[in-house]
């Protein structure tokens, strides 16, 4: 156990370097062990059948010859197959299964109560209209685990909007299309004529709105195909309404109080996590410690909790901040990650949780007290720094408490102007915001060119020294921001360091503004009171560092060649060999969750919340979002460090 942070019992613990995993241990069954599922494996179980009489279901209502098979004697029993419309129940309540099945895996509450109502009244239909008692068995085979494991389904609700409701629809309606043209074209035997696909799909969506379609059968099969596709889209219109018109729960969000709180553990305890600042993101979910001397802060993406960094304030009390944030994400059946923790924060958190965790890649910190640009190891970075100097560019390194409200503007419209994407991008190593009155202590270090001289108020200073900047006009010489060419924004780190927020640079300046800032940073840094520095993150950087030296195995070999080729798209491999140019030392970051099963959901939800994958609407289509606490110098500006 880690001197001074309090830990439970009972754990088994391993620890590999680059791979920490820590599991609580499996109870052996002994010879009075109770035989069959462990609870916990229930809903999951649950959830498997209620797919499979869904699947059963759905092939039942659409395709004929299997309701003349040896399968229909089970299909035809199955809840929803039964009476005159034998074929649009089935294929309803196939559907309706299918999305229950979700929910129900993910224990949720609502799911359970719809599957309670419904395989009672599928068993009570069953009896009644077939007399069957194998159809009442499976409804209630499936009734006894769902009463006796009720506990397992406490889930709450995720958090929600009303565009739930349109992706629904899109969804639904597409998925109706194709299955009504799976049912259209499986009674070709009995359509009259040879109708085109155009003909089919316009009689599907007749049909999904109520209509009669184009296309005729022979037989009861013309109003067996009508009762189908109708009940497809009365399912649609359903879904959609009921998604449209519930009770709104918007997701979490930092409220003035939460700021304030946090903000005063960052004054006692900010110096521990370079990424702690990071905490204060208003688009961020948090969870005290029942002290309040600690705490973590999340947001949700598709079903995971996702929380960065370290805990918030005294190590000591982290246990009960990581207690909380558990508790939260089994109330809402979210599956909890941890994205960039250090070492420490890894040790705790799988200590506490029983989680795995993996090292994820190397931070570059730079301690401002060993920086150089003597040396053969730094010639590339100083020649870059002179040539750039010599084409007339200056820099300034100031506070953003000492920048005119004007200034801060005219950098804010910049940096969002030069983001060069649609998606906003940064969750776990970026602020969101730049110039707000409350972040004074966050650093920017800008570079100006002046390409004419408009006069003795123009001249800017150098490395830190401040100097009236070339204010933009509507004929300004500089263009719409005036002399500015790049930004860094940092972020406090304690009080004796920072960290970097964001880089953004004008695309017709010359290469190299990010390297020029960045010594500019470090030269001004001891006027600050600045002794470290920390830079861009890189991910696995020790594959990448070890895969090109000699002795290198097959292997490792063959994994830095993955991750070369995978950064053509994602900068990897140029985010490590820029961060190694100002010779850091590299400190570990770790991503902390479940189980190996529970990754690729985790990496796509990280994904997300970087925004490097957007599942959001187009910027034409989409609605201004008003901050959760609007603010006159608070400008949404997300910037994540690894971009």
């Amino acid at each position: 156990m880690s001197a001074g942070v309090p830990g439970r019992t009972g754990r088994a613990r391993r620890t590999v370097r680059g791979a920490r995993t820590v599991r609580a241990p499996r109870m052996a069954r002994g010879p009075h062990a109770v035989r069959g599922p462990r609870p916990d494996a229930v809903p999951a179980l649950i959830a498997s059948a209620c797919t499979l009489v869904g699947l059963l279901d759905i092939a039942a209502g659409v395709f004929p010859r299997f309701r003349h098979s040896r399968m229909h004697t089970v299909a035809e029993v199955l809840p929803g197959a039964l009476g005159p419309f034998a074929a649009a129940l089935s294929l309803s309540t196939g559907v309706l299964l299918l999305l229950l099945a979700h929910g129900l895996r993910r224990r949720k509450r609502r799911a359970w109560r719809a599957a309670v109502i419904l395989l009672p009244a599928g068993a009570v239909a069953q009896f009644a209209y077939r007399h069957s008692l194998i159809g009442v068995a499976i409804s209630l085979a499936l009734l006894a685990p769902l009463l006796r494991h009720r506990s397992e389904f406490e889930a709450l609700p995720d958090p929600r909007s009303r565009w739930r409701a349109l992706a629904n629809f899109v969804l639904m309606g597409a998925g109706s299309l194709v299955l009504g043209l799976v049912i259209v074209s499986v009674h070709a035997n009995r359509m009259i004529g040879s109708p085109s696909l155009a003909d089919r799909i316009t009689h599907v969506l007749y049909g999904l709105f109520g209509f009669e379609g184009p296309l005729d059968y022979t037989g009861p099969t013309s109003w067996t195909v009508a009762v189908s596709l109708g009940a497809l889209g009365l399912l649609t219109a359903i879904t959609t309404i009921y998604l449209a018109f519930r009770p709104e729960h918007p997701a979490a969000r930092l409220t003035e109080d939460d700021e304030a709180r946090l903000r005063a553990l960052l004054d006692k305890h900010g110096g521990r996590d370079s990424l702690g600042h990071f905490a204060l993101r208003r688009d961020k979910g948090v969870v005290f410690s029942p002290s309040g001397k600690a705490a973590v802060t999340y947001r949700v993406v598709s079903g995971v909790m996702l929380a960065s960094g370290d805990p918030v304030g005294d190590v000591e009390a982290w246990p009960g901040a990581i207690e909380r944030f558990m508790d939260e994400a089994k109330a809402h059946s979210w599956t909890p990650a941890v994205m960039g923790c250090s070492e420490t924060g890894g040790e705790v958190w799988t200590r506490e949780t029983g989680l795995d965790a993996l090292e994820l890649g190397d931070e570059a910190v730079v301690d401002v007290a060993d920086f150089s640009l003597a040396g053969r190891a730094m010639r590339n970075v100083r020649q870059m720094v002179k040539r750039i100097e010599r084409a007339g560019y200056e820099t300034r390194v100031r506070r953003v408490r000492d920048l005119s409200e004007g200034e801060l503007d005219r950098i804010r419209r910049a940096t969002e102007d030069w983001r060069g994407t649609d998606t906003e991008r940064g969750f776990s190593m970026a602020l969101g915001r730049i110039g707000d009155p409350a972040d004074g202590d966050c650093l920017i270090a800008t570079a100006h060119k002046a390409d004419d001289d408009p006069g003795p108020h123009a001249e800017p200073g150098r490395h830190g020294e401040s100097g009236p900047s070339a204010e933009p006009g509507p004929h300004s010489p500089y263009g719409p921001y005036g002399d500015l060419k790049a930004v860094l924004h940092f972020v406090p780190w304690g009080t004796d360091g920072v960290s970097l927020d964001l880089m953004r640079r004008d695309r017709s300046a010359d290469p190299g503004m990010n390297e020029l800032l960045i010594v500019a940073a470090l030269q001004a840094a001891p006027r600050l009171g600045i002794e470290r520095v920390s830079l861009n993150f890189a991910m696995f950087r020790a594959a990448l560092a070890r895969g090109e030296k000699i002795g290198a195995g097959p292997v490792l070999r063959a994994w830095r060649s993955l991750l070369v080729f995978l950064s053509r798209w994602f900068q990897i491999e140029s985010l490590y060999k820029f961060n190694a140019k100002f010779r850091p030392r590299w400190e570990p970051r770790f991503v902390v969750y479940g189980s190996s099963r529970d990754l690729p959901r985790i990496g796509l939800a990280a994904m997300q919340a970087e925004g490097f994958v957007s599942l959001a609407l187009p910027r034409l289509l989409r609605r201004r979002r008003t901050a959760a606490r609007p603010c006159a110098h608070a400008v949404a500006e997300r910037g994540v460090r690894a971009a």
